[in-house]
Parts: C-alpha cells; structure tokens; sequence
C-alpha cells in the first residue's frame, strides 16, 4: 500500500463530490430509469446514471491502473478483489432524493487489498461532507461549498463529541435501520422480527431500545455512527458501494464493523451484511454481542 498516494485519491475524491453535488441539486428527481426493477422502491434515475458516468470518467482518466465498481454500472459476477480498487454510490438515498427528502449523499470509496482505505460521503443538500484516510481520522466538513468561513467551512474531527461516552446496553442506544427494497422474502420476516424484538418492552422480551431510526441510505446511517450520534446500525441487504466509504469513515472514528448475522467479527465489504458501532472507550464487542443474542437463530441470506 506504501506505493498509493492516498492523499491525493482523497482530495480527488473531494473534487469530484462536490462537482456530483452540485448535479444532484440541480437535477430533476422525477426523471426515473425505465429498466429491470425488483418493485415500485427500487428506483433508479437519470441523474445516478450521469452522475456515475461523471465519477467513472474523472476516476478512470487519473487513476487508469484501478478498479472501478459502481452501483449503476455493476454487473453480476464482477467481484472485489485485491487490486485498487474505487467503489462508488453516484446517490445514495434515492429514494429520498426522488421525494425532495433531504437526506441523500454521494459515496466515493476507494479500497485497497479489500480493505476500506479512503472514504468520502457529500450531502449536497445539507452540504455536509465526510472524510477519512485510513490511520489519518475521519472529519466532518459543514458549509464547504455555501461559503462558510472564508469558504472553507466548519470542519470538525469525528466522533463529534471529545471524548465519546462508554456503550451501555442496547436499552440506553438509539439505533439505525432500514427497510430495504425486497418485502416479500425471508430477509424481511427477520428484519421485521428483530425491529419488533429491538423495540418491544422487556416485560415482553424485547430489549427496549431508545428507538430506532431510518435515515434511507446506509452511508449517512455509517456517518451518523461515526459522529456519534447513533450507537449502532444494523443490516441487510446493501452493497459494498453502500458501505466502504462509511466503513473507513466510522474506522478512523474508532467505530467497529462486525456481520450483521451472529458470529462474525471480521466481515467482507461485500458481504451484505453489517453492524456498525460507534467509537467509544468500552463497551462495543458487548454491545455486539447483545445484538446477536436479540437475533438468535436467525441468520439473513443475502447473496453477494
């Protein structure tokens, strides 16, 4: 890895979120793609596939020699492998974008020996953007592209907090989650199940969370781990365009990726399923594990 400017991949990076931003702003969310879509909440439109041709384009121009996985361009049976490798979302959160909601980001990844190593996630419509360089930490940069501060912005080292509070149990976390687009499959009986069992009162035999919450896009529920300000998301179904930026964002913040199912501490980026937990001095690896024991025997199958 000695050999890879990370730095500038990172600052190239920068660039070309905020250059994607200002598209995603200025588009029409309502011009959907007529293609193959599993149901009514798979969506995707015209602005994902030009920002994507604008991510590939710009990458692939300064940095030839790497890979490129994105989400509007993959295929079945492209895999991941050692080699360097980009790893792009053009919008993460379409379905929010398509309704005006403003909770919608661009994920740029950059992978090395399939390890998350660079991360950049922008909001262009809160103009908040995420970084991290893997063993450099991990910030947030608010009003970057609005002119705050000389037009610079507030930038602020993740965890938002100095000094990140110990995890209690899951009954003192807040929690992310989300739906997801497949409704009709096992996956989403246990999805269900386990946010009934998160929720429920423990007179009830749930774990009593402080409750759950559903931000529409895995990047932003990643960054809001990192930030501190959720304890922990939990799931199932999305891709490694929808985490690897987050994932070296949350790692620079001293937040922890275990597997979404029990038993693994150690999961692939395309694994498809993830529990990320905020930094803090103690307390994740117990926090996991109470999460799996909320799971039980349950185990979702999502094919990489």
């Amino acid at each position: 890895m000695a050999e890879l400017n990370l730095q500038e991949i990172h600052d190239i990076l920068v660039e070309v979120a905020h250059e994607a931003g200002r598209m995603i702003i200025s588009a029409n969310p309502q011009d959907i793609e007529q293609g193959e879509k599993i149901n009514s909440v798979d969506i995707v439109t015209e602005c994902d596939k030009a920002v994507e041709t604008l991510v590939s384009t710009r990458l692939r121009s300064k940095f030839p020699s790497y890979a490129f996985i994105g989400e509007e361009t993959y295929r079945p049976g492209q895999q991941l492998t050692d080699t360097p490798t980009f790893i792009v979302d053009p919008i993460d959160g379409t379905t929010n974008f398509v309704h005006g909601f403003p909770e919608a980001c661009i994920s740029l990844g950059f992978a090395a020996g399939r390890v998350p190593t660079v991360g950049v996630v922008y909001n262009p419509y809160l103009d908040k953007l995420y970084t991290a360089i893997r063993g450099k930490g991990a910030y947030l940069t608010h009003g970057a592209a609005c002119g705050l501060e000389g037009g610079k912005g507030r930038v602020s080292k993740l965890p938002l907090v100095e000094k990140a509070p110990p995890l209690g149990r899951l009954d003192s976390c807040l929690v992310a989650v989300e739906w997801g687009s497949s409704r009709e499959d096992q996956n989403y009986e246990i999805k269900t199940e386990v946010f009934k069992k998160l929720c429920a009162g423990k007179g009830s035999g749930g774990a009593m969370v402080h409750s759950l919450r559903s931000m529409g896009s895995a990047a932003l529920n990643i960054c809001a781990v990192a930030a501190g300000q959720l304890d922990m998301y939990w799931e199932g179904g999305c891709w490694a365009w929808d985490v690897c930026a987050g994932w070296c964002i949350l790692a620079e913040a001293g937040g922890i990726m275990a597997s979404g199912n029990p038993g693994g501490w150690e999961p692939e980026i395309d694994s498809r399923k993830y529990l990320a937990v905020r930094g803090a001095p103690s307390g994740q690896k117990e926090l996991v594990k109470e999460m799996w024991e909320v799971m039980g025997d349950r185990k979702m199958d999502y094919a990489s």
